[in-house]
């Protein structure tokens, strides 16, 4: 009959004690499994590795109370697996009971306790005996780890309150220093400490000196008013107040934001912060509180939602100026052919003369919106800007009329920027014509080029007119928005202006105050002079005919069925597409042609561009125009590229384009 193994009720642990780790390392498994039965009671986490280089592993990891140790192991036996444990710095001081059926004799057990065991245990081992001897061992390693835990306790309560107290005396022996400091900071910093009633007219108690840098005003100006400080928050804002010390009665604290009247006329936007307390005296309610300046803030974040604005409605503009260019090709084109077919006799004749002027202005006024949207596809080149007014204002003259002065005051020396020449003079002409309509034509206009530090060159256009107030001088280049009667004005100049200063690079700003007139500021980032000039590009051939084999790509059908009807008269040969993919196809087949001429904005998922560039990669020799009445942000870049037909275009620029790009 086998014996009944014996059961130990386990160990109670207090819940505050640490646990401790118990090693186990036997190859044989029912060896492990009859060590770990023994000592289940005692509580603690036991843990197996089947060979010396599996305890080792585990020993990296983990720290033990206790390592039982096989001596007659394969491989790696209990004594080399000892020698290694008490090689290291970390495992040499960790208690090694060694177990083992084999080596009972004298020798082997001195040889054992030479290893650095602590205790020999025979095989079969009892499990009274084992557990009594590893409870001691865990419990010496619990002791000592709550030893350690509490001398680290002290450690740490004893440099506490070493460290409390010699706070406590640099604190004495700096407060007042420090309230020194502190006062000196608060009339330094932008914030504005006080206490007042919680009670209308919310009287104040305390205002620190700070308040004379933000509002103007003396300290003694709030406490002596007791109307004083809610007297001068702007009427509108006033319920803001109110609203602010009702949630403080019901929360304790408030935050809230309102316009105050300066000492200097103007309104400061303020943050308003408190929490409610009591007079220690009276028992009355009483706020403390700080003033922060946000004007400036305030000011960024309304720019910074106007420049988004701007941004789409620039996209918006852009987009329809598109679909309308397309209109106007139409209507401009057939009208050329009608008055090329017709003459100048034919019984319509005016009216088709009237057909054109119409469709002439609204190119100019897609123009505007693709310049205000930065569509526009510029011709940049140096100049001087010195230059550049020097030789317009004979023309701005002439526009203003003679009720207007106009007077110069150029740099002191060139001011090269990298621009469009004829934009720029386009938005120096609108800005002129803008100023004389604002001094109901009779005044005086003032054109300064100045050179500002970081690389910029300024040109102002000062008025003597009427100036603007901020609600109007914060809308006035925002597409169609206009002060001037109805039919008087497209609301589209100032934009223009703005959508080409944008694209250049630059920024535009105005600077106007009521009955201080206005000055219009283009900045524009400076250049080298450049040190050689460009060669004009040589005229077209008078003869804008030809025979040359045209492949024309265009997805708007009125369009597409213009270009051929203009190119076939004029001689040339014409194959059409739709779509890149089918000019594609039409460029693989047995046809050959001379040129590429291609709508840039197509449906299909392949711009114009991208079509070009595969022609070219087939056939290097291709000539290629590019047309559209609207480029996106990203084709700007390549407007170098190709040469590159506006929308809406005539016939005489189409067949004189055409012409040049082949006989290039």
């Amino acid at each position: 009959m086998s014996t009944p193994a014996v059961q130990f009720p386990p160990t109670p642990v207090p819940v505050d004690r640490p646990r401790a780790k118990v090693l186990i390392v036997d190859d044989d498994e029912r060896n492990a499994f009859a060590a770990t039965q023994a000592l289940e009671a005692l509580g603690q986490e036991l843990v197996v590795a089947r060979s010396g280089p599996e305890a080792l592993r585990k020993l990296l990891t983990d720290d033990f109370a206790v390592i039982l140790l096989d001596l007659h192991m394969p491989g790696m036996d209990g004594y080399e697996t000892a020698a290694l444990i008490r090689e290291r710095r970390r495992t040499r001081d960790v208690p090694i009971v060694f177990l083992t059926a084999v080596f009972r004799d004298e020798g082997h057990i001195f040889k054992a306790y030479s290893a650095g065991a602590v205790d020999v245990v025979f095989k079969p081992v009892d499990p009274f005996i084992l557990r009594s001897k590893v409870q001691v061992l865990v419990d010496l390693h619990i002791k000592r780890l709550e030893l350690a835990r509490e001398l680290e306790s002290r450690q740490r309560l004893l440099e506490e309150h070493a460290r409390v107290q010699a706070e406590k005396l640099e604190a004495e022996r700096s407060l007042q220093a420090s309230l020194r400091r502190q006062q000196a900071i608060q009339r330094a910093l932008p914030i504005v400490f006080y206490s007042r009633m919680a009670d209308p007219p919310y009287a104040a108690l305390s205002v620190s000196d700070s308040i004379k840098g933000l509002t103007g005003y003396d300290s003694a100006d709030f406490t002596d008013d007791p109307d004083f400080g809610y007297g001068h928050v702007h009427p509108d804002d006033q319920r803001i107040v109110q609203r602010a010390q009702e949630e403080a009665r019901r929360a304790g604290s408030y935050t809230c934001e309102y316009r105050w009247l300066c000492a200097d006329g103007t309104y400061k936007s303020l943050i308003d912060q408190g929490i409610l307390g009591e007079d220690p005296d009276t028992g009355a309610a009483v706020v403390f509180g700080t003033l922060l300046d946000n004007t400036e803030r305030r000011a960024l974040e309304e720019a910074l939602g106007h420049a988004r604005k701007m941004e789409t409605v620039g996209q918006l503009t852009g987009g329809v100026a598109h679909d309308f260019n397309n209109l106007l090709t139409v209507i401009l084109g057939n009208v050329d052919l009608i008055q090329r077919r017709c003459g100048e006799g034919f019984p319509l004749a005016r009216q088709v003369k009237a057909i054109r002027q119409a469709t002439e202005r609204g190119a100019a006024l897609t123009r505007q919106l693709l310049a205000f949207s930065r569509r526009q596809r510029l011709d940049p080149a140096a100049v001087d800007l010195n230059e550049l007014v020097r030789d317009f204002t004979p023309l701005i003259r002439q526009a203003v009329g003679d009720a207007v002065s106009v007077s110069l005051e150029p740099a002191d020396a060139p001011a090269f920027v990298h621009v469009d020449p004829a934009q720029m003079e386009s938005a120096l002409l609108n800005l002129a014509v803008n100023a004389r309509d604002a001094m109901d034509g009779a005044g005086g206009v003032t054109i300064a080029i100045r050179s500002a530090p970081g690389g910029v060159h300024r040109l102002i256009v000062r008025d003597t007119g009427p100036g603007m107030a901020p609600d109007v001088a914060s809308r006035i280049f925002e597409p169609f928005f206009t002060t001037k009667d109805v039919g008087k004005g497209s609301g589209l100049g100032l934009s223009q202006v703005y959508g080409f200063v944008q694209q250049s690079g630059g920024e535009v700003t105005v600077v106007t105050a009521l009955g201080e007139g206005a000055a219009f500021e283009i900045t524009l980032p400076a250049i080298e002079a450049p040190t050689t000039t460009q060669a004009s590009p040589s005229a077209p051939s008078e003869e804008a005919t030809g025979s040359e084999h045209i492949l024309v790509v265009e997805d708007d059908p009125s369009v597409l069925a213009l270009a051929v009807d203009t190119l076939e008269s004029l001689g040339y040969r014409v194959t059409t597409a739709r779509n890149a993919a089918s000019a594609l196809r039409r460029l693989k087949g047995s046809q050959a042609f001379e040129m590429l001429f291609s709508d840039v904005v197509m449906p299909g998922g392949v711009s114009g561009l991208d079509l070009a560039r595969r022609a070219r990669g087939a056939n290097p020799g291709l000539k290629v125009l590019l047309t559209s009445g609207f480029i996106g942000e990203e084709a700007i870049d390549w407007a170098d590229e190709y040469p590159m037909l506006d929308k809406p275009y005539d016939s005489p620029s189409l067949a004189a384009k055409v012409r040049s790009v082949l006989d290039a």
